[in-house]
């Protein structure tokens, strides 16, 4: 374990993240207008979407249990890094729908292991000084900011088809970056009481946090897979439609700045309730007002709600309820159950409402979802234990 605060350390570890959310830059904004291009039908593009989130179900998973059954993760990074990025390159062979779907149900099963695993290195490098982690994940929100402005700036020059090759010095940066990440001592938790996992998950007030994580992620079923094409329904350029997701993230960092004075201020449950209900209206916004500059700034501001406040309560919520032996399988279940499953059929129901109706009325999906969250939640969030 690493107990001093080191320069190089500081670089090795903040590498990876800048170079994995990059990707991620790369893929979310525009990965839907390059299938759209290739000539895939709505109902195609959201279930080719939807496999991004799909493999996040299991990856988690079956790669943390690997990590803690071996105590190789730094390995299993630098095999996700390397092996993600070799199923990716079936992409240059432009297989047909179901050859594209495998490859990125391949791609992304490797791909999605790396985050949860590193996640852990990082926080064991950093030994004492964890209060440092701020610092080193913020480089994942430059990296995946100025991948999208960049690939914005140049899919303005070159056509869409070309996309898979500007990923292609990202995945490289990647595989670099996992070659620099610093070896991790072994550490053996003590052995967990048995039995208590499946108490704590069925306990109604954790039943109503999933399901409103789960919904949460439904109603970004939407965005994540049209809200590009949406945008370019309406006019809007590639640059555009980049710098506005982009917002979304610069929205999300500075709530993270506030976040410790609003949870000293308001309840769990008061913060989710508020944060739900802004989501809503988002999705509202999107949907009808979209024309409207302004008005489409502010939508994606609330990014800062839909995403940023409610994953914030969320990560300590796990920490209160499944507490220090737990707390692994808990934050697997949060990734696999609400961005796994609720992304997934969030992105495969959108494609419906898309394809039978309008980009509109998937965001309308999105605010009916929050809305059945809302009430949920006040019904049945309640606090964690203190500790």
């Amino acid at each position: 374990m690493i107990t001093h605060w080191r320069v190089p350390i500081y670089w090795r570890l903040s590498n990876l993240y800048f170079w994995f959310f990059a990707l991620l830059g790369g893929l979310l904004p525009y990965w839907s207008l390059y299938l759209e291009g290739r000539g895939f039908s709505y109902l195609e593009i959201a279930t080719l979407m939807a496999t991004i989130q799909l493999t996040k179900i299991v990856a988690p998973s079956v790669w943390g249990w690997l990590g803690d059954r071996t105590g190789q993760r730094v390995r299993l990074v630098r095999f996700g890094a390397i092996t993600g990025s070799l199923f990716f390159a079936g992409v240059f062979m432009e297989p047909g729908f179901y050859g594209l779907l495998l490859v990125m149900l391949a791609f992304t099963f490797f791909w999605n292991a790396i985050l949860p695993l590193y996640e852990v290195i990082t926080l064991r490098s950093l030994g004492t000084q964890r209060d440092r982690y701020g610092k080193v994940r913020l480089w994942g929100s430059v990296g995946f900011i100025g991948a999208v402005a960049l690939v914005g700036g140049i899919l303005e020059l070159v056509p869409i088809k070309f996309l898979p090759w500007l990923l292609l010095p990202v995945f490289a940066g990647i595989a670099v970056s996992a070659f620099l990440v610093p070896s991790e001592q072994g550490e053996r938790k003590p052995p967990a009481p048995k039995g208590s996992l499946k108490a704590i998950v069925t306990h109604p007030a954790v039943v109503t946090f999933f399901l409103m994580n789960f919904l949460l992620q439904v109603s970004h079923g939407a965005y994540y897979t049209f809200f590009s094409i949406h945008l370019e329904q309406h006019g809007y350029s590639k640059l555009a439609i980049g710098l506005l997701w982009s917002l979304g993230v610069v929205a999300e960092i500075g709530l993270f700045l506030v976040m410790h004075r609003l949870t000293r201020n308001f309840t769990v449950r008061q913060i989710a309730i508020a944060a739900l209900t802004l989501t809503m209206i988002r999705w509202v916004l999107i949907a009808e007002v979209t024309d409207v500059v302004a008005v489409l700034i502010f939508a994606q501001l609330l990014h800062a709600a839909s995403y940023g406040a409610l994953h914030a309560i969320s990560v300590q919520y796990i920490q209160g309820f499944f507490g220090q032996h737990h707390h692994g399988q808990g934050q697997a279940l949060y990734s696999g159950l609400t961005f796994g499953a609720g992304g997934a059929i969030g992105a495969w129901m959108s494609g419906f409402l898309v394809d039978g109706f309008s980009t509109s009325a998937a965001f309308w999906g999105g605010a009916i979802a929050m809305a059945i969250a809302i009430i949920i939640t006040w019904r049945g969030l309640r606090p964690p234990p203190e500790h």
